[in-house]
């Protein structure tokens, strides 16, 4: 037998069926996919929302009041007559959009809440002009603000609605004869699919959206280019130890005052690691070539070590990384670490047995250029992120720090293996 299809209703059809069916509306309004269901909802008279919504589980009236714009939301929870479940249900709300705003912008550290605009009203194709600017007014009315106008169908955001266009067309005129074409993004998206999006937008909005395709909120493009540019350009600055405001003509006191205080920072982790040698001075009595490879521990260390920070600084900068998700980065940097000492204490071990005869002292200077490029790798990968943590610069001063680790520890393992192996 053949089986007949049936046709899809329309969405006249189906608000009658829901509105005057009282007994099916539940089972009916439940069939229906969430875009869909608030589109329908968003029409219905109020008191059929309120009937729905009383029957409706929680889970249930979030997800549909999650699918509106705030201002319908607002609008809806003030009917409800259960005032303890309208409490609840607000607070989840309030509770469920903070968190997805807060995954958004993940995306790069240094995102702030404001980047993400939420003075919108989504409206279907079918909303007259007239009836888009009562309801704009009333939204100016409540929060002083213009708002944004989206345009959706069957609950899903086809486009916009500019309001330069929106105040030169007839009041009888629908919003789907005036839609423009806007880009969106899931607000869980990858980083590298936000940054894609953003960089091939100039100008314009970008729409974020809920995993159900409704509207969260939307950026500006531009405002996401100035975040990405600004904050390297001032880490360039302090990376180097200077003001973001010294230029290479100012007069030679500015320059002093904009430098001594780095110079003289440097200066205490200096003296902190010559402590170190000077613990060891007997051992360098009695071995005085030693002297002639802590030069060699201090800058395979030093350069390691910078190449590291150069490269979580630009990560920082861009977004890509940040300590909660640092772990893998800072594994594979010690691991780095780990092979390139292998490699240059080798190198450095031969040279030390063909110039001064003496494996045992190739043993030590090798396996210390192994330790110390490990540590290398560790405090360059982990001191930039700890400052960005703490509302620092990732860059000022993380190399002057980096340093001091790098020889403390590189001197300590050295002279000490020194001091057990060739004395």
């Amino acid at each position: 037998m053949r089986k007949v299809l049936t046709p899809a209703l329309s969405s006249e059809q189906i608000i009658q069926k829901i509105t005057y069916h009282p007994k099916e509306r539940l089972a009916y309004f439940r069939t229906l996919p969430i875009p869909e269901r608030s589109a329908i909802f968003n029409v219905l008279s109020p008191h059929v929302r309120q009937e729905i919504l009383k029957k409706l589980y929680l889970d249930e009236t979030i997800d549909l009041l999650d699918h509106l714009d705030l201002r319908r939301a607002h609008h809806i929870l003030e009917e409800m007559e259960d005032v303890g479940r309208r409490k609840k249900i607000a607070s989840r709300l309030k509770n469920a959009l903070h968190a997805k705003v807060e995954c958004f912008l993940q995306f790069h550290p240094n995102a702030p809440l404001s980047l993400l605009h939420l003075n919108y009203v989504s409206l279907t194709e079918n909303t007259t002009i007239s009836e888009t600017a009562d309801i704009i007014q009333d939204y100016i009315n409540h929060t002083g603000k213009i708002p944004e106008v989206f345009i959706s169908q069957d609950g899903r955001i086809i486009g916009e609605a500019p309001l330069g266009i929106l105040v030169k067309e007839k009041n009888s005129s629908h919003l789907g004869h005036h839609v423009s074409p806007v880009k969106t993004i899931f607000y869980n998206s990858s980083r590298d699919e936000i940054l894609s999006q953003i960089e091939s937008s100039v100008h314009t909005k970008i729409a974020i959206l809920d995993s159900d395709e409704s509207l969260i909120g939307f950026v500006y493009s531009d405002d996401v280019s100035e975040l990405l540019k600004s904050f390297p350009a001032q880490t360039l600055y302090s990376f180097a130890g200077v003001e973001s405001s010294e230029r290479p003509f100012d007069d030679v006191w500015s320059k002093v005052q904009h430098r001594y205080k780095w110079l003289i920072l440097n200066l205490l982790t200096a003296i902190a690691a010559g402590g170190v040698v000077a613990l060891f001075k007997d051992t360098l009595t009695e071995i005085v070539i030693l002297a002639a490879y802590l030069p060699v521990i201090s800058g395979m260390g030093s350069n390691a070590a910078t190449q590291t920070l150069a490269v979580m600084v630009r990560g920082i900068a861009i977004g890509e990384i940040s300590l909660a998700n640092s772990r893998l980065a800072i594994i594979r940097e010690v691991m780095a670490g780990l092979l390139n000492g292998i490699m240059i204490g080798l190198l450095i071990a031969i040279v030390a047995i063909l110039v001064d005869s003496s494996p045992l002292l190739g043993l030590v200077v090798g396996f210390s250029i192994v330790a110390n490029l490990i540590v290398a790798g560790f405090f360059g990968a982990t001191i930039p992120l700890v400052m960005q943590k703490f509302g620092k610069d990732p860059a000022a001063s993380a190399g002057i720090f980096i340093s001091t680790f790098t020889d403390i520890l590189g001197f300590i393992v050295f002279l000490a293996l020194a001091t057990l192996i060739l004395l």
